[in-house]
């Protein structure tokens, strides 16, 4: 692999992580601040929020610089003569994407009669967050936000240094 597709794939995997990472947190918030949202306006007890992360390909900044090369091919052939040139770009660049879906858990039983939501036995039906588990989850994903970070700085003073060869 030529060390310019291994730059922007750093990049750009690191870029779909720093994305996936973000979600999570939103999700994660979105969870400790709905822990005792007992009615939606759907009319029920909030859903805790999970972030699904699969690998994907995702759109690369080589696409971007071979769509760019391939115009100014079509305009002026003595832009880029090297016909035999060694492929540098590469489209098989994967990174992550998180999708935000509830997750199907019971909901927490507690009897308080006095509530407004309580049912006809008198039990209220809370969103079966724990905020110990959703801290953890907070703390991991924005270490690995941090980590993403750190490898985009990486890449970027690498290339930097390249340059002043």
């Amino acid at each position: 692999m030529p060390p310019i597709e291994s730059l922007f794939t750093a990049l750009n995997i690191s870029a779909s992580g720093l994305s996936a990472q973000r979600k999570k947190l939103d999700a994660i918030a979105s969870n400790i601040a709905n822990a005792n949202t007992t009615r939606t306006p759907e009319g029920r007890p909030y859903q805790k929020k999970i972030a699904v992360f699969e690998a994907r390909q995702i759109p690369a900044f080589e696409k971007v610089l071979r769509e760019s090369r391939t115009k100014l091919e079509i305009t002026d052939r003595r832009h880029f003569p090297f016909k035999k040139m060694v492929r540098v770009f590469s489209n098989n660049t994967e990174g992550v994407r998180a999708e935000i879906q509830n997750e199907a858990t019971e909901y927490r039983r507690v009897y308080d009669p006095q509530h407004p939501d309580a049912d006809a036995e008198g039990y209220v039906y809370y969103p079966n967050i724990n905020m110990v588990s959703e801290m953890v989850e907070m703390i991991s994903a924005s270490r690995s936000y941090e980590a993403n970070l750190t490898s985009i700085e990486t890449a970027k003073r690498i290339a930097n240094e390249a340059l002043n060869i």
